[in-house]
Order: structure tokens, then sequence, then C-alpha cells
């Protein structure tokens, strides 16, 4: 090709070219023929590479979007020989071939974990990003090594060998370039532009459409914990959610008027079914044209800082639906546009006409916003205010993507702050989101900042966001792919993750029953159900969907057995709170995780290494859901791959006969080996590395407890903060040694932060049968001063202790 600049690293590290050069105290450059290698220690396990071609002078100056680690003063030695330039820490050796020009990543004991293969810069000739460079990396792995990550991706695999896709971010696919390793490595790939990943029996590879620079980072740990830790430690921890965030919360696409919206609320209360969050979906700003108000222009809300007073007078919490886009009738569309802060690519909603299917003759005019603009973020919080200042208690950032219909090559020329939206395509839904947070945490630590999006990036965990896996069609096939989706997502270092719950697009469960009949459709309510119970285990359980109403109350009265599944559902989910909330402090200040690939945990056993239907609920529960349907047919409905639409015209969605959701089934589960473990219901001891069955009906949730765990369960309460935790049940399991630490703090606020919180340690001995209560450290307003715990055996024995945060044990 003319004016083309090809690079193989293969052949570019020559023996007559300089000494390799020290440029730092923890960073080395290696010049070679037509390419400059730059290695530099981040941490003694973590190492970034950039390579960029030789006629420029340094690497190419690059702020990243993701990474906000600093290189750390690492010592390491260097060895330099005819064949390999080789430097080495504490924890990693980074071995350079001079004839090859392959990388040779190995840990401190000589271990090979990853080998380079070809790297290639290519110029590109044409268009915004001219004399930049599409990028690409390959790496040579085992021929039998899993691999974990890569986002949320719907193709229901956990280990990502053999995978192909395009990663430019999606409704339903949310891309992190970031994979790891079972053998306890993983590498970041810090380009935000759209990019194949590939993997093959030959090469495993990034492949980005513009860059000025191969730019990566290898990652030691040792292991999945280890790997997480250390791309938490590049890209940012986690801030707390507030407590009432991991109660339930119940959606609709949408309430139409305040009062709608407060009578579900008022029901949750009268029925005596928990509930802590509500969310109000779009449209509360009017018609299309003023899409995306940020006010609630439309009638219906006639009042809303009434309506918010009566959420929080009823102890519940209220978030509402923001987008990335504005109507052409808006506020914040007017300012940004005379600024020119806004996308012409064709975004949702295409019409002003409001209904289905859009009206194209008569546009609505919709623009999308330069997120990578400090200005036009400035802009958007300064509009989002007016919502914060009537007491909304976070933010649903929809379409954080954003949506982008009708994809044109030419759509990634437009320009941006950060150069062409090719460029920076990926990073979008990070730095909207960012805006956010960063602009909230500004004015305000008394209330913690809480957003859901339905996008991510690497670093978003940072933001305070928890990410749902986009509007995915409402189907047993697309119920278990978001178990691993969501096992991925994590392993990527962001454990906040959600689904819908039950689906987003039920239309066609309507279909033969009439308007709103899903819910007394047994297609929908096994489904519907099943996913709920999976959503238990979920950092944030969350009804969700368009076309039907799906507030318990439609689904029947107390006493029948779909109703009764749901609400036991729900008040096992707030007898987990203390355990839940525990995890949450462990995922801030430990790098830990809530979901837990059984890997993970059991990486010695290979049933565990491709397990895509079952995981931990953090480090004591194994969560095995019901994934198929057992009572009703698993009526296939048409779904897009990648928008997670059904047709809604399937009209096969009909029970051919009388269910009877009492009727016991057979449900069968592998229990990793190493550990026994105990059926959380029955008290059952089960061996480890055996499959099990058991009886299930509609309301059975499949739950096993570690043995040597310890678990706190909470009060009956109708909201997460009802009832303080004075008299709480703690259960062990005998069978190992264990430790559970209890974490408690204000709630909501970010006084943690200044150490303002408790810690109480509960540890057992299992020779001894004997569980130690350590002191309480820590303290903060409020505090529970003096408590009892019951402690409680899988046999039911018990014993009570007074506990006033001095040390105790207890022989049990």
């Amino acid at each position: 090709m003319k004016n083309q600049l090809f690079l193989s690293l293969a052949a570019t590290f020559l023996l007559a070219v300089p000494a390799v050069a020290d440029t730092g105290k923890a960073s080395v450059s290696i010049p070679a023929d037509g390419m400059t290698c730059e290695i530099e220690f981040y941490t003694p396990d973590i190492v970034r590479v950039v390579k960029y071609p030789s006629a420029m002078t340094s690497a190419p100056e690059k702020k990243s979007l993701a990474v906000i680690a600093s290189p750390a003063d690492v010592n390491y030695s260097r060895k330099d020989n005819s064949g390999a330039v080789t430097l080495k820490t504490g924890k990693l050796t980074v071995s350079v071939n001079k004839k090859t020009g392959d990388i040779t990543f190995s840990d401190a004991r000589g271990r090979k974990l990853l080998r380079e293969g070809d790297a290639v810069m290519t110029m590109r000739e044409s268009g915004a990003d001219k004399g930049s460079y599409t990028v690409v990396q390959n790496f040579s792995l085992d021929k039998d090594e899993p691999i974990y990550g890569l986002g949320i991706l719907q193709n229901g695999k956990m280990s990502q060998r053999g995978t192909e896709c395009k990663m430019i971010q999606g409704n339903t696919w949310d891309f992190v370039p970031f994979f790891q390793s079972l053998k306890g490595y993983g590498v970041y790939w810090d380009n935000y532009s759209p990019t194949w990943f590939r993997d093959n029996a030959s090469t495993t590879m990034f492949d980005s459409e513009v860059g000025d620079c191969i730019d990566y980072y290898f990652m030691g740990g040792g292991n999945a914990d280890g790997v997480v830790a250390n791309m938490r430690h590049l890209t940012g921890d986690v801030p707390m959610h507030p407590m009432w965030t991991y109660g339930f919360w119940q959606s609709r696409e949408r309430y139409k008027t305040q009062e709608e919206l407060l009578e579900v609320v008022r029901r949750h209360r009268e029925l005596g079914v928990p509930l802590d969050g509500i969310i109000q979906d779009w449209q509360y700003w009017g018609n299309n044209y003023q899409w995306n108000a940020m006010e609630f222009v439309n009638s219906g809300f006639h009042d809303p800082k009434a309506m918010m007073d009566e959420v929080h007078a009823r102890n519940a919490h209220a978030i509402i639906s923001v987008w990335s886009s504005f109507g052409p009738m808006t506020k914040p569309y007017r300012e940004m546009d005379a600024k020119g802060l806004l996308f012409g690519i064709n975004t949702w909603p295409e019409s002003g006409y409001d209904g289905w299917p859009p009206r194209k003759d008569y546009p609505a005019g919709v623009k999308v916003y330069d997120a990578f603009s400090a200005e036009a973020r400035d802009i958007y919080w300064n509009h989002l205010k007016r919502l914060y200042d009537l007491g909304l208690d976070g933010w649903w950032m929809d379409s954080t993507e954003p949506d982008h219909f009708d994809f044109k090559e030419e759509d990634l020329e437009l320009p941006t702050a950060l150069g062409s939206f090719r460029k920076v395509r990926n990073a979008y839904p990070l730095m909207s989101v960012e805006g956010v947070y960063d602009h909230q945490r500004a004015i305000d630590n008394d209330r913690r900042v809480f957003i859901l999006t339905r996008s991510a990036f690497a670093g978003q965990q940072r933001t305070g966001a928890n990410t749902w896996s986009g509007d995915v069609v409402s189907t047993w096939d697309s119920f278990r792919a978001q178990l691993p989706a969501g096992l991925n997502f994590s392993l990527t270092g962001n454990p906040n993750y959600n689904s819908d719950l039950g689906g987003f697009f039920p239309a066609a469960y309507n279909n033969v029953y009439g308007d709103n009949s899903a819910p007394r459709n047994p297609l929908f309510q096994e489904l519907y159900v099943r996913w709920l119970q999976y959503g238990i285990f979920s950092p944030m359980m969350r009804s969700h969907g368009e076309n039907i109403k799906r507030e318990i109350y439609y689904f029947g009265e107390a006493g029948e057995p779909v109703y009764d599944a749901i609400a036991e559902a729900i008040k096992l989910r707030y007898a987990l709170l203390p355990y839940t909330y525990s995890t949450a402090h462990d995922v801030s200040a430990r790098r830990g995780s809530f979901l837990r690939a059984l890997s993970m945990d059991f990486p010695a056993d290979r049933n565990t290494h491709d397990c895509n239907d079952k995981f931990m609920y953090g480090r004591s529960l194994l969560v095995a859901p019901v994934l198929h349907a057992a009572y009703t047919p698993e009526d296939a409905i048409s779904a897009n791959k990648w928008l997670g639409l059904d047709n809604g015209t399937d009209n096969s969605a009909k029970v051919k006969a009388a269910v009877n959701f009492n009727d016991m089934k057979e449900h069968s589960v592998y229990l990793p080996a190493g550990t026994a473990w105990w059926d959380y219901f029955t008290g059952e001891k089960l061996q480890g590395g055996k499959t099990h069955s058991r009886p299930v009906k509609l309301n059975s949730i499949p739950l096993y407890v570690k043995a040597g765990s310890i678990l706190p369960i909470g009060p009956d309460v109708q909201y997460a903060t009802e009832k303080p935790w004075d008299n709480l049940e703690v259960r062990v399991y005998p069978g190992a040694d264990g430790e559970f630490t209890l974490y408690e703090d204000e709630g909501d606020n970010y006084n943690y932060e200044k150490g303002m919180f408790s810690t109480i340690t509960f540890a057992y001995d299992d020779s001894a049968r004997k569980l130690t209560i350590g002191d309480r450290s820590g303290s903060f307003p409020g505090m529970i001063g003096k408590r009892k715990f019951r402690i409680v055996l899988p046999d039911g024995k018990s014993a009570s202790v007074d506990y006033d945060g001095r040390k105790q044990t207890v022989k049990l």
C-alpha cells in the first residue's frame, strides 16, 4: 500500500542496535530498527508495554482515560546479553528476545505466563486519524488455557477461548478490552477505538482501528483475586453504595404518572413485601422533542417534590432515567448546540411521534452530547442538578454506549473534545458516567452516588455505577446467558452488575392472552420467578421490563405459589443483607468481588474452569439457579442478538395444559471438590466433587454454603434500615476453619472514607468446635453499643451471646 508504514516486531530487535537505556527507576527503552519498545513497571507485578515507530524521539503523549495509577519506584534487575534483555522484579520476569522481538512474561519462580506474538502498526492514510495507525498485538496462549473477561458478552460462554467479536459498545454487549487467565495473569489493552478481539488455535489478539502506539498492561497477581486487585490498582477502586441499594428494586417501562409510581410504594407497604428502590423511567419530560429535558414537564407529574417527599416518608428511595442525548426543545440541547457539543449520529428516539414503529417522516432531532468534553459534562450536571435538588436519590443513566442506529463509517470521523469519535468511541460510557459521579461528589458527602447504567468500560467501577446487561429478551436462553455475562464482567474488575429480572422484552407472553396477561401466563411466571431468584444474588436486585406490569400483586395473591415464590425471594434478599453489605465492604476495601466464577475459588477442580451455570456470591454461598423450565415448555421467542428485541408477534407462548407449580421436580448440581457443602435450607451436609440431586418446587432456590462459613442473617424488615442489627442470627457451618468480618457504618454517606465504620471478626476453629468473636474495631455515629448474637449450627443447636464489643469465645 502506498505510503504505508508496516512495522512487525518479529524482525525489529537486532543485535546491532544501541544499548538498552534506562528512562527512569522502573522504565527501560529498547530501540530497534523501526521500532522502540518501552517497558515500565507500575508495581512489581504490573508492567506497561508501549511500542511506537523509532522515528519518534519519544513515546506519544497519552493521558489514559481508564488508568489512573502512576508508576511506582520499583526496583528491578536487568540482564542484557546477546540473546535477550531480561528485567526482573520480585514478582515478574520480563524477557525481550532480540532476534524475534517477542516479550515473554514469567512469574517469580520462572513459570512462563504469557508470550507475545507479532505486533503490527499500519499507518492510516486518510480521514480524521490520518497519520495515526491501526494497532495489532498478538499473544500466544497455552492450548487448554481458560481466559475470562472482555466485558458483558451475551454469548453464554464462561471461558472466552474461541471467541471472536468486534468490540464496539452496544445495548446488550458492553466491552472491556481486558482478559485474565486461570494461570494468574491479566492483560489490559489500553485503547478506546473499535477493536477486534480474536482467539483461535494459533493466536489471541487485540486489533484496534486507531492508536498512536501499541499500549497495554500486563499484570500478575497469582490468582483471579490478585489480578482483579491489580486491575483495580490501575483503574480505580470501588466506592461503597448506600445500604438501601442492596434491597429490592421495582421498576416498569414506565410509570406514566406520579400516582402510578406512588401506588407501587404504598402497595408494598400494605402487603408487607419489602421494597427499597423505585425507578422512574423515561418520558416524565413529555414528548420526544423534549427528550431528556431533565425536568418533570409531563403533566402526569404535577408535583414531583411532593412525590419524592412521600417516597422518602415511606422509607423508600427513587432514581430517575437520564440519557446521553437531548431533544431539540430542551434547555441542555440549546446550550450545548450553541457550543458545538452535540454529535450528529442517528440515535434513539428516531421520531418525534410517540408510537411504534417510529414515524421517520417526523424526525425527533435528538442528538448525543460530547461526553469527552469537560465543558459538556459541566453543562450536563448543571441541568441534572434540577432533579438532584428535588431529592432524587440516584441516576438511571440509560443509553451510555450511546445508542447509534444506521451506523456509517463516516460517523466515526466526527470530532470530539479528545480527537475523532473513532479514537475514543468505546470509552464513552466511562466519560459520561464519571462526569456525573465527579460532580455529585464535589458538592455532597452526605449522599453516596448511585448510578445504574447500561454500558461500561475499564475503570467504571470507580464511579459508583452498577451496570445492567441491557434490553435483553425474555427467553430462557437469554436468562442463562446473564450468568456468565456477569461473571466475566466481574473478572474485568467491575464488580457491580445486574440484569432486567424477567428480561426486558416479554411482549410475546402477552399476545395470546391479552394486554398485561404475561404475569398470569405460566410460561412467563416460571421464567420470571427463576430470574428473580437469581437476582437475589446480584449486587442489585431489580425487576424491570416493558409491555407489562410486573409488580408482585399482578402475579396473584398471598397463598398462591407464584406470589409466594416472589415474596420469599425478596425476603431472602433482606435476610442476607448483613452478608451482602459486609461483602460490599470487602469489594471496596479489599478489592473483592460479589460475583465469583467457581474457578476463582476452586481452580484445582477442572470442572469449574468453564462453568457457566453456577457461581459463588461472596466467599461463602454457592448459587445454582434453576436455569431450565420444568413446568412449561421453553418456547422460542425470536430476538435480535445485538439489540435484544423480540418481534412481539410470536403466538407460541401459550401453555397447552394446566400447570401445578407445587409439583416436585428434580434439580441436579455439581458441587466443587476441595470442601464440604451445606444445603442452606435443609442443613444437609454434602460432599464436594460430586453431583447431587434435590427436589425443587417453584419457590425452591438451590443454595449451598461452603464448610467453614460464618453467615450473619438479618432481621425481618420492610426496608433495609428499618431495624438495627442488635440481635443477629449468626450461622456457623462446620467442616473447616473459617472467618467472617461483619461490617457496619452509617449506611449512606462518605464518612467511612474517614475511618468512621466498625468491624467485628468471627473466627471458627473446626477442630476445637470453637467460635471466637473478636474485639470490635472502629466506631461511627449511631453505632450499636450492646447487642446479642444468636449462634446457630446447621442441626438447629444454638447459643446466645451478649456482646459489648469485647472479645468472646463460644464453645459449640
